[in-house]
């Protein structure tokens, strides 16, 4: 007898040992009972209203429900883990204590800490987004083609300077070329920018912080003081520089969800990311591993990339902001980029007209140095360089505290036009 209940209590702890990373069906109702468990890691608060977290964290819950799991119930949270490996293990230490199944961590900076928590915790699946680490088991890495919405907001910021007669744009940039995720943000959206108005200058002013909401304001203010920047686009966490731009009469494009609301009067769009694709392809693939070391193979890869093909990325309902035609300009090159017709990083140049009409040429890719990056009528330049090795800005772009060069402009700011006046006709 006793061997039997030995035996009988050893089957039920195996079931509970296999229950703890059991996959997730709905049940009859669609109500989505399960076991399983998602835990996140996020740089800023769960409760932000605007921004990076705020971006993740509505993609997570909305591919939650999606799946037919309880956000309330099912998710686990530590936020406003800051980019350090201690701070980001004992989360993830938290987390694993909850039980959770897969773990994303949303920041570039929890990359080693996530590494090592992922042969730590072989049964756990962790997900890292805008790194580049992996592993062939548990550990993914994921990010998308954000210089393709970067351009199409570009489109939108051109055809504005355009209408306004001012030809200087300005950008508050979390990092400049120290990351390939910057740089090549910043350099779609100055292409897109000169598709429209080819000569229109890109002032950027780089944070060294992801988030940095005192000098996000602080910066865009200087870019339209200095420089008279009469639009202000960014790649920072929250709605302040689009905020500086309406207190200032100028125009803005936001960065990772609509900041329309923030700033009314002067938002044009945002390069904006669905993470629910993102997040409801991992969950899922989660959910039918039999066992955490099987969720690479799973997702097809060690590394996840879409873009516009995949509507993991896209720019916000334009605003009534917008100069005439900037629909028409966008989805045209929409089109191009989603049938795999033109990429952005290619020898080949868009010259869009003001009543949105595009057309395509063969012309090099060239940085702000004068060297050629692609020649004309190239291929665009690989995924590679995209994500990892594009250390460059093109041509038309002015790093202002460039700390191995120059902090002034390489031209005299356009003063041709006052953007504030033109605001308060």
């Amino acid at each position: 007898m006793k061997k039997f209940l030995a035996l009988f209590l050893a089957l039920i702890l195996a079931s509970v040992s296999l229950l703890s990373f059991a996959g997730c069906q709905p049940n009859e109702e669609g109500e989505g009972e399960s076991n399983f468990k998602v835990g996140a890691i996020y740089i800023n608060s769960k409760n932000d209203t605007a921004g990076y977290t705020f971006a993740h964290h509505n993609g997570i819950t909305t591919a939650m429900k999606q799946l037919g799991l309880n956000p309330d119930t099912q998710l686990f949270i530590v936020d406003e883990v800051p980019e350090d490996k201690e701070q980001v293990l004992a989360a993830i230490d938290t987390l694993v204590g909850n039980g959770v199944n897969i773990i994303f961590g949303i920041s570039f900076g929890y990359i080693d800490a996530m590494e090592e928590a992922a042969g730590k915790y072989p049964d756990v699946i962790f997900s890292h987004a805008t790194g580049y680490k992996s592993n062939e088991t548990n550990f993914n890495n994921y990010f998308g083609r954000a210089y393709q919405a970067r351009y199409l907001a570009g489109i939108a910021a051109g055809l504005k300077s355009l209408e306004t007669g001012n030809n200087n744009v300005g950008y508050v940039a979390a990092y400049a070329t120290e990351y390939a995720e910057t740089a090549s943000g910043i350099n779609g959206f100055a292409l897109g920018v000169q598709a429209v108005n080819p000569d229109a200058v890109l002032y950027v002013k780089s944070l060294s912080a992801w988030a940095d909401e005192v000098n996000e304001k602080a910066y865009a203010n200087e870019l339209i003081a200095s420089f008279n920047c009469g639009i202000i686009s960014q790649h920072c966490d929250s709605a302040q520089p689009q905020i500086a731009a309406e207190a200032a009469n100028v125009f803005g494009c936001g960065y990772n969800s609509d900041m329309t609301a923030d700033a009314p009067k002067a938002h044009l769009t945002a390069a904006i990311w669905h993470w629910d694709v993102y997040y409801k392809t991992a969950m899922q693939a989660a959910m039918d591993c039999e066992k955490a070391a099987d969720f690479v193979t799973k997702m097809g890869g060690q590394a996840y990339y879409g873009g516009l093909k995949e509507e993991f990325v896209d720019v916000s309902p334009l605003n009534s902001t917008c100069a005439a035609n900037t629909d028409k300009a966008i989805a045209a090159v929409r089109e191009l980029i989603v049938s795999g017709e033109w990429d952005v990083f290619s020898g080949v140049k868009l010259s869009i007209s003001a009543d949105g009409t595009v057309t395509k040429s063969d012309a090099a890719l060239v940085d702000n140095k004068g060297n050629e990056i692609v020649a004309a009528g190239g291929a665009s330049v690989a995924d590679g360089v995209i994500t990892g090795t594009m250390n460059y800005f093109v041509k038309g772009i002015t790093w202002v505290n460039d700390p191995n060069g120059s902090t002034t402009p390489d031209t005299d700011p356009d003063t041709s036009a006052d953007a504030s006046e033109e605001v308060s006709e």
